[in-house]
């Protein structure tokens, strides 16, 4: 049996840990590349605006229409789903009851989570509306316009739609959906964030 010859063995060797080195600090460039570059796997990607910075409402308690205070932390681990149309007068009752009802379709199929969920309507309900059991109906104020990033912004971007915010269940409102949103869309989100929350 003949002995390898030492300088092919350390030929062998370096090229190894090369290819080892390569490998290594070649992935963590390449992920380093991607996470800069701003690409992200699909299935990872938020349907809402992330908003930053967060609209912040936990130092204010807003009005429920029918008395009392709705306030942030009595409802532990709760999601909660805004809505503040600008009008549902009787030219627009038609669009804030389609909006209704999508957000009742939202809230019923988050399922065995749906408990987790407020549907939170500041404003005015719309003429002779069925109104959810799952809905709370809140005065509007100015705490609560500046707690909801660009709601003011909302009434020039679609004349026919509603913008919708989520709220963490701490009072950031971490999410945006631009008026006329799909709520298959916001139905997605609040799933993927009652599975990590």
């Amino acid at each position: 049996m003949t002995r390898p010859d030492p300088m092919q063995v350390r030929s062998r060797n370096r090229r190894m840990l090369l290819v080892l080195f390569l490998f290594f600090f070649g992935s963590v460039l390449l992920a380093g590349l991607l996470r800069f570059s701003g690409w992200r796997p699909e299935g990872s990607k938020n349907k809402g605006e992330m908003l930053s910075p967060y609209g912040d409402m936990r130092g204010h308690a807003p009005q429920l229409r029918d008395g009392g205070a709705y306030r942030w932390k009595d409802s532990p681990r709760t999601w909660r789903i805004a809505v503040m149309p600008r009008e549902c007068d009787r030219a627009r009752a038609q669009a804030c009851t389609r909006l209704l009802g999508d957000l009742d379709k939202v809230w019923q199929l988050m399922g065995k989570d749906a408990d987790r969920v407020h549907v939170l309507w500041i404003g005015a309900l719309p003429p002779g509306a069925t109104v959810p059991s799952e809905l709370r109906v809140l005065q509007p104020d100015e705490a609560l316009r500046a707690g909801l990033p660009r709601a003011r912004a909302a009434a020039g971007e679609n004349p026919d739609g509603d913008a919708a915010w989520l709220v963490d269940p701490y009072g950031f409102t971490v999410l945006r959906y631009a008026p006329g949103f799909d709520p298959g869309d916001l139905r997605t989100d609040l799933a993927r964030l009652l599975k990590i929350n």
